[in-house]
């Protein structure tokens, strides 16, 4: 799937952990500290980088920058997903159902961050397995991407829309 160019859209950002990570030298301990932030725009795009250097501030304006170079176009039917899709990402694994009108987003931490920003608003999430945020995240992106829509599976199939869904 094509990358997408972040000047194109307007992006709300949202850090989902930040972590004080540390390197053992002969002269002592040298502390960092890691930033994962999501952006999207609320209408099917939507990133996720990370970011390490000696300052919070620092490690979040990185943190960004990477996610504006690894957008994604997810797809979308009304206001939740076309199908059921289990995204897995290392020992990471996210279920993800659709859901009807009117029952809200269903997620624990890291991929809540992921389907707020991608403009999700009715869905069922389960993270199974680990718990480790980056692998959550990347976990869930990686069952969005996957997503297919019914007109996308016709033209590839060849098929009208109505043979597809039946």
């Amino acid at each position: 799937m094509a990358l997408l160019d972040a000047n194109n859209y307007e992006l709300n950002e949202k850090v989902v952990a930040i972590n004080r990570v540390s390197k053992t030298v002969k002269g002592g301990r040298i502390m960092k500290f890691s930033a994962l932030v999501v952006v999207g725009d609320g209408n099917g795009v939507v990133g996720f980088g990370m970011g390490k250097s000696n300052e919070v501030p620092d490690a979040i304006r990185k943190g960004l920058e990477d996610a504006k170079k690894n957008l994604h176009k997810i797809a979308l039917k009304g206001t939740t997903i076309p199908h059921e899709v289990t995204g897995k990402f290392g020992a990471g694994a996210v279920l993800m159902r659709p859901a009807p009108e009117g029952t809200g987003v269903i997620a624990g931490g890291p991929v809540r961050a992921v389907i707020e920003m991608a403009g999700i608003k009715n869905i069922r999430t389960k993270s199974l397995r680990s718990n480790n945020p980056c692998n959550v995240v990347r976990a869930t992106m990686e069952g969005l991407t996957s997503l297919r829509t019914a007109e996308e599976v016709a033209a590839l199939r060849g098929k009208t829309v109505k043979e597809i869904v039946g």
